[in-house]
């Protein structure tokens, strides 16, 4: 499709017509939410209508987010804020949603999870029946309490690593003695370093958290959000996807642009998010092989340049 479009290696500016045969020959959108279709609390603009007329086109639409702060019903109900309609919860594809589907349907857990992580990865794990570990953080405060003498549960057989706004030294101890046994699953939601905050500020994510933790207990987390290919192979256990017939829409390189290509999908950065148009040029550029997945097939300003296509 690429070259039916522009011949060009990557990041081709779409356009009026050329984003019209791009849709015309795809069946599945897969959106990034964060930077995408929503900034905070406030849509992108023309997002909601181009979500609508797309599912007016026959079109199945999916959202794919690293964000594991918050449950699929939570989702569903900030989608129906900002003004989006009739999206069901089965739709929504959340690392935090993901990462319980692994454990209960590929590792098959036999044992608790010890969490580093938020409310949205605690709902998740408990609405997939996925055993938790509870802990008593106060207990952890305690004048004397310290990781020499705080109780460990042998039943732990896997650790997972979230966005956790309350991460401590004491978590990051005690997930580093439980993978002490080679047989504990090491898993992490995603890989993302930071999250951009209003007025230019960022806060750490899930990714330093895990970064802490790999360092912690020499060993690699595997990761389920994007860019691994497991968040789509969660999607195409529930719906029969073609990859061919399949878009990625995100803004940034690393996580969304990288997952499509992972997983053989066409590519679209918008630019309302984290990555810029010079970041993907600089990948496009660069002579090692490696970084050439992260290039976007197509480039636009924002999601709302669909609109025109999609109502002629």
């Amino acid at each position: 499709m690429a070259g039916a479009v522009v011949g060009g290696k990557g990041c081709v500016t779409l356009r009026g017509a050329q984003i019209r045969d791009l849709l015309d020959s795809k069946h599945n959108v897969l959106f990034d939410c964060d930077g995408v279709i929503w900034n905070g609390e406030a849509a992108v603009t023309g997002a909601p209508e181009v979500v609508s007329l797309l599912k007016q086109r026959g079109k199945r639409v999916f959202f794919v987010t690293n964000n594991c702060t918050r449950p699929r019903e939570n989702y569903v109900q900030k989608f129906s804020r900002l003004g989006f309609t009739d999206i069901a919860e089965e739709e929504i594809f959340s690392s935090a949603y993901c990462s319980a589907a692994y454990l209960r349907d590929v590792a098959r857990l036999q044992g608790k999870v010890f969490v580093i992580g938020c409310g949205g990865v605690m709902k998740e794990l408990q609405d997939a029946g996925v055993p938790v570990l509870e802990e008593d953080e106060a207990a952890d405060r305690e004048p004397g309490t310290s990781i020499y003498n705080c109780p460990l549960d042998p039943d732990v057989k896997a650790v997972l690593v979230g966005y956790d706004e309350n991460f401590t030294f004491m978590k990051l101890a005690k997930a580093s003695c439980y993978l002490m046994n080679s047989e504990c699953l090491f898993l992490a939601t995603d890989p993302d370093p930071w999250h951009p905050l209003r007025g230019g500020r960022i806060t750490p994510g899930s990714g330093s958290l895990t970064a802490a933790l790999e360092t912690a207990s020499s060993r690699k987390a595997t990761v389920i959000g994007k860019p691994s290919r497991f968040m789509y192979e969660c999607i195409a256990s529930q719906f029969d996807l073609d990859p061919d017939r399949s878009l990625m829409v995100g803004d940034r390189l690393e996580t969304d642009i990288l997952f499509g290509s992972n997983c053989g999908l066409s590519t679209v950065l918008t630019l309302t998010g984290v990555s810029t148009l010079e970041e993907a040029h600089r990948y496009r550029d660069s002579e090692e092989p490696g970084q050439k997945d992260c290039v976007p097939d197509y480039v636009v300003e924002s999601v709302a340049d669909f609109l025109e296509a999609l109502e002629e």
